[in-house]
């Protein structure tokens, strides 16, 4: 095992193929040689029918042979017959030895056999008539043909036997490689499981440890087991942690530092305005009026953007800690307008909230905060009497919420800067306080931390804003 994990991700995943190809080139080599097995003793077997009966047809035409040598011997008395005669019944013995070997019933060949002495015996004997010695001739001739006949009958019955015994082989052969090649294909499929989870578990920590990143979950150690590979590359993320940790706390500090260094000393700068603006250290001129009012205005300015700075920051560092649970968005939107009444009564306005969508698991807090930012912003934009609409929808992977009012819209110029921090469009409500900038960015943050997007469409003429999000934390 240890072995193993020496090894990279690379390497493991072509030892896996290679095992597996092996294992499948080994069932396939040893059906290959069942198969050949097989097919030798059926071409065995074949040969041995064909050799049988070809000398059963040979054995017949040997008896014939010597029967018309001994009948026409019997006649002419020519010793050339006799001759004719024993070298038929010496083939006709050498080919009973072969078809012995090439398992004819052996009783069967003795019978055939116990035959030819008599024949001999009457050929050599005293001399008879010839009608006499003919007609024993018949009777062992006849005997002879029975043999023959039963001979031929023992072939073939042999033939089908080995017909038989060769079809139950190739069925035991086929099993045999069915079986080998089944349990192979098996072995593989678990060894291609245990393989793909094996390599597969350290990509799904690589991913969670990555996504924990993402969201700045950056106290849970980063630890991958798995091929070297992976294990080092676990590390550089650990090493990254670690790093990530670091710029955040040193970010805490700044945001610290900031709040407590500039607001501390701005304050007491706006106390002091104030002190001279209501005749502390003594009436003012016209002119020393004029200045303290600017210096108490761009005072609370100042003072106003560091706040907005400090707000922004905290959402951005905030937008990647999601606390996702499953929420309705529809039940949301109606909260988030209950909780906005008073404004948009206030603009006499009319609400519409329309559309379905399913639950989503989504981090119930934020997005209602970037909703309600939306919310807030088309609320002040809008004109007395006028109407805002909210539609939600479905689509194949995403679930779409969009926000239109009536309102101005943005201006063609502003429309690439919106999102920015601190960027105030060029169009701004007449009876509204001027806003800090920092409202439709934080939309933004939390909206892509939910890994979907918020985009202005041109469709209108009031401002319309469609946020995307996807389906079940695609």
């Amino acid at each position: 095992m240890s072995n193993l994990l020496r090894l990279s991700f690379r390497q493991t995943l072509f030892a896996a193929f290679l095992l597996i190809a092996g294992l499948l080139a080994a069932a396939s080599l040893g059906g290959l040689f069942t198969l050949e097995r097989v097919m030798a003793q059926s071409r065995a077997a074949t040969e041995s029918a064909s050799l049988l009966t070809v000398d059963a047809r040979q054995l017949v035409d040997l008896r014939v042979a010597m029967e018309r040598s001994a009948r026409q011997y019997i006649v002419l008395d020519d010793p050339s017959l006799l001759r004719g005669f024993t070298q038929a019944a010496d083939d006709a013995t050498r080919l009973l030895g072969e078809m012995r070997r090439h398992e004819l019933p052996p009783e069967l060949s003795a019978q055939w056999l116990a035959q030819l002495p008599p024949i001999k015996e009457e050929l050599g004997g005293p001399k008879a008539s010839i009608q006499q010695r003919q007609d024993a001739l018949d009777a062992q001739f006849r005997a002879l043909d029975r043999l023959n006949g039963q001979i031929a009958e023992a072939v073939r019955r042999s033939g089908e036997a080995r017909n038989a015994a060769l079809q139950a082989q190739l069925e035991d052969g086929r099993a045999s490689v069915g079986t080998q090649v089944l349990g192979a294909i098996v072995l593989a499929a678990l060894l291609a499981l245990a393989f793909g989870v094996w390599l597969t578990r350290p990509l799904k920590r690589l991913e969670r440890a990555i996504a924990g990143l993402g969201e700045n979950r950056l106290d849970h150690p980063v630890d991958i087991r798995g091929p070297s590979d992976m294990r080092s590359l676990g590390r550089r993320l650990e090493w990254l942690r670690l790093r990530l940790k670091e710029l955040d706390e040193d970010k805490a500090r700044f945001l610290r530092y900031t709040s407590h260094e500039l607001k501390t000393p701005l304050a007491a700068l706006r106390e002091g305005v104030a002190l001279l603006e209501d005749g502390v250290a003594g009436p003012m001129t016209a002119d020393q009026r004029e200045i303290a009012r600017i210096l108490g205005h761009n005072t609370a300015t100042l003072q106003n953007q560091i706040e907005a700075l400090l707000r922004f920051n905290a959402a951005a560092f905030e937008a990647r800690r999601l606390d996702r649970g499953d929420t309705d968005l529809r039940g949301l939107l109606h909260a988030l307008v209950q909780e906005q009444r008073l404004q948009w009564q206030a603009r006499q306005l009319a609400i519409h909230v329309e559309g379905e969508a399913p639950v989503l698991a989504v981090d119930a807090e934020k997005l209602s905060a970037a909703l309600g930012n939306l919310l807030s912003n088309s609320i002040r934009f809008s004109p007395v009497g006028g109407t805002l609409s909210i539609t939600l929808s479905s689509q194949a992977s995403t679930v779409r919420i969009d926000i239109q009012d009536q309102g101005p819209g943005v201006a063609p110029a502003d429309r690439e800067r919106i999102f920015e921090p601190f960027f105030r469009g060029e169009v701004q409500p007449d009876d509204a306080v001027r806003g800090t900038g920092i409202g439709l960015s934080i939309v933004r943050e939390y909206v892509q931390a939910h890994g979907g997007s918020v985009d202005l469409l041109s469709d209108g003429p009031g401002a319309h804003f469609r946020i995307e999000l996807p389906h079940a934390n695609d």
